[in-house]
């Protein structure tokens, strides 16, 4: 399997319809603390943005949701992987993501059978509180030497002048969240990732 290199975290199906028409190919719907109602209408808002736009979706967390509904892809964190029934996601024929930090969180994942590993933070970031230090180039490039062929997805602190160290040290996929989502001209911000990446995507052809 392939992720595109420019991977678009978002928290509603208003910022898809916004960024994912510019050319966004991998986009996360990551909600939190919403009401299962909205949580849906919000996943299916965002699956049918992206099905018009050729955009691969992933549902952050609500595994369940994204089953009822009808998605192709899944990312959990760790106390969510714990709680999943992994074998309904994979009866369903959904694809799955895990975010890892340690050592200890990376076997959980990989024992999983993920179809990518995510790790974070790789540089300081204003997202949410870590209890994680930045993991650092050097352990992505580790990372990279442990997970095979699976695709390694680089999280945290991410822009535009930091692209270029994650996948020379083994990212398959860079995501960025705040620096799209704070920016002045978020627009004109995901035209310039869409730009940057460009080579990497011309790889997967």
């Amino acid at each position: 399997m392939k992720l595109d290199p420019f991977y678009l975290i978002v928290g509603t199906s208003e910022w898809i319809a916004r960024l994912v028409p510019l050319g966004v190919k991998l986009v996360q719907l990551r909600i939190k603390d919403r009401g299962e109602t909205e949580l849906r209408k919000e996943i299916r808002n965002a699956k049918a943005i992206c099905a018009a736009n050729r955009c691969q979706l992933i549902v952050n967390d609500y595994w369940h949701l994204a089953i009822e509904e009808g998605c192709d892809f899944v990312h959990l964190g760790q106390e969510d992987l714990l709680d999943a029934d992994l074998g309904a996601i994979r009866s369903a024929g959904l694809k799955l993501g895990v975010s890892t930090h340690d050592a200890a969180e990376l076997t959980e994942a990989l024992a999983a059978e993920p179809d990518y590993i995510a790790l974070g933070p790789i540089y300081a970031t204003i997202l949410k509180q870590m209890k994680w230090a930045p993991q650092g180039l050097e352990r992505l490039h580790h990372w990279r030497s442990l997970v095979g062929d699976l695709p390694l997805v680089a999280i945290g602190g991410l822009n535009l002048d930091r692209i270029d160290g994650v996948f020379e040290h083994g990212a398959d996929s860079a995501a960025v969240v705040t620096d799209i989502t704070l920016n002045e001209n978020p627009e004109k911000r995901t035209r310039q990732w869409i730009a940057a990446t460009n080579s990497k995507r011309i790889d997967l052809r």
